[in-house]
Parts: structure tokens; C-alpha cells; sequence
């Protein structure tokens, strides 16, 4: 995986030093259930889906080099509702401690400048739960279109079922913006 540089962070591999940032954000409360899974209850749940982010190879950390601190992550994913076209979804998570601030746009908007231009993917996507506005607005701000809700197809870490609110932005749509 390539690391890619935004103006105010690098996104790059994830390493096993990590681990302590990593586990300082997906602890909260306000963090990982906007994006469906649990809030990490100790490190040893951090260092597996660590290992597995570093195994996988398909997340990138985000690092804010005021700092030099992992403060979220953006994972480029096969899109299983786009089955057979030149395609990848999208998600991100950021550190509550750093929300309001636009990095995750500009992160996105780094990461989709590398799958347009050099990975020359057709499409993107990126889904949200409806009530997870703050992703709604990234990703709005960063160029998708709305195209519809997938009704109740989301079982979330609690067993609850939601919608996902599916969006897309084409590459001529990027280059278009």
C-alpha cells in the first residue's frame, strides 16, 4: 500500500507501534458506533484488528504530523454491492478529539486523488447510518451523490439492524468538481 501525503497528514501503512494511538481512539464511545462496531474494551481487542489492518492491507492510518499521532484510519474495501466493475468503497474513522476540524476531508479527498488518478478506478462508494451525520457531511463536502437507502440491511456490534445510505462519486465527477 502506497502512503500517501495530504497537507496536514500522512496516510500510510498501519505498524504494531501504532498500537497505543490506535487503542486511545477506538476506546470512546462517541468513535466506533457511528461506524458500527464496539468501542475496543482493552488493548488485546486493538492488537487483533491491528494485526489484521496490517495483514490485510486495505487501511491506512492516518497520522497528524503536528504531532506524529494516529488520530483515525481510511480503508479502501471491495465494494460487495458493486460486485464485477472497476470499484472501491470507502470508510473512515477519526478520533473524537479531532472532529469539526476537516481532516477527514481532506484525508478522503487524498485518498480518492490516488484512486482516480493513479489506481484509475471507474466509481467509489461510501455508505453512512442515518444517524451518523457527521460522515453524511464528509462525504458530502468531498463530491458523492446521494443515490439511495438500502432499507434495514446493516446488522451493527449490538445486533441492531439499520439502513445504509449509499453514495458514489465517478472519476469524471472528481475530475469535474
Amino acid at each position: 500500500m502506497k502512503t500517501l501525503e495530504t497537507e496536514r497528514m500522512i496516510l500510510r501503512p498501519w505498524d504494531i507501534d501504532d498500537l497505543e494511538d490506535f487503542y486511545e481512539y477506538s476506546k470512546s464511545e462517541n468513535v466506533g458506533p457511528n461506524a458500527g462496531w464496539e468501542p475496543h474494551k482493552n488493548k488485546e481487542v486493538t492488537l487483533e484488528i491491528l494485526k489484521s489492518f496490517i495483514e490485510k492491507d486495505e487501511v491506512r492510518a492516518i497520522v497528524y504530523k503536528d504531532n506524529d499521532k494516529v488520530i483515525g484510519s481510511v480503508g479502501v474495501h471491495f465494494d460487495e454491492k458493486r460486485d464485477g466493475i472497476n470499484v472501491k468503497m470507502i470508510g473512515y474513522v477519526l478520533s473524537e478529539d479531532y472532529w469539526g476540524k476537516g481532516l477527514m476531508c481532506e484525508a478522503v479527498n487524498g485518498v480518492l486523488d490516488h484512486l482516480f488518478k493513479e489506481e484509475k478506478y471507474d466509481i467509489i462508494s461510501c455508505y453512512h447510518y442515518p444517524f451518523n451525520l457527521r460522515s453524511k457531511r464528509v462525504i458530502e463536502k468531498c463530491g458523492f451523490k446521494y443515490e439511495g437507502t438500502l432499507r434495514l440491511s446493516s446488522k451493527i456490534f449490538d445486533g441492531s439492524v439499520h439502513d445504509d445510505v449509499c453514495y458514489s462519486i465517478t472519476q469524471e465527477e472528481y475530475f469535474n468538481r
